[in-house]
C-alpha cells in the first residue's frame, strides 16, 4: 500500500501528462500547525501551573514581635529525618497568627512548625495579611 504523499504526487503526475494541474497542499503541513497548536498550549498550561495564584492572600513582610523556634522533634533524631518544612501564617491585624497553612514538608516537622508558629506575635497592621516561612532540619 502506497503512503499517501507518494499516492498524491504520483495522481499529480498522471494530471500533468493530461494537461491538468492539481494543486494540493501535504499532510505533513497541517500536522506542523497542529504540532506548534500542542506546543503552545502545553507552553501556557506550564507558564499558568507555574505562576502561584496568591489572589485571595496578600503577603506581606510584617515583623516578627515575638518568636518561638520550632523544637526538633526526638522522632526526627531518633530516625536521622532532616528537610524543611513551608507553611503560611493568616495574621491578624493586631498581629495574632490566625491560621497556619501546610505547604509541605514532612509529617513530623510540621508538627513542630506548627506548634511554635502558633505562639509568634507581629507587629499590629491595617489588614490581615499573609506570610510564608520555610524551616530547615538538620539532625
Amino acid at each position: 500500500m502506497l503512503q499517501p504523499v507518494l499516492r498524491e504526487s504520483m495522481a499529480r503526475c498522471v494530471h500533468r501528462q493530461q494537461g491538468e494541474e492539481v494543486n494540493f497542499t501535504p499532510i505533513r503541513r497541517h500536522a506542523r500547525l497542529r504540532w506548534i497548536g500542542s506546543a503552545l498550549f502545553i507552553a501556557l498550561l506550564a507558564l499558568f501551573s507555574v505562576v502561584p495564584n496568591n489572589s485571595f492572600a496578600q503577603t506581606t513582610s510584617r515583623k516578627v514581635k515575638s518568636r518561638v523556634e520550632p523544637v526538633y522533634p526526638e522522632l526526627a533524631k531518633r530516625n536521622n529525618i532532616s528537610g524543611s518544612a513551608r507553611v503560611e501564617l493568616l495574621i491578624t491585624p493586631d498581629g495574632k497568627v490566625k491560621d497556619v497553612k501546610v505547604l509541605g514538608g514532612n509529617p513530623v516537622l510540621i508538627q513542630a512548625v506548627m506548634a511554635a508558629v502558633v505562639k509568634w506575635k507581629y507587629e499590629p497592621a491595617a489588614e490581615e495579611s499573609s506570610v510564608v516561612i520555610k524551616f530547615d532540619f538538620n539532625p
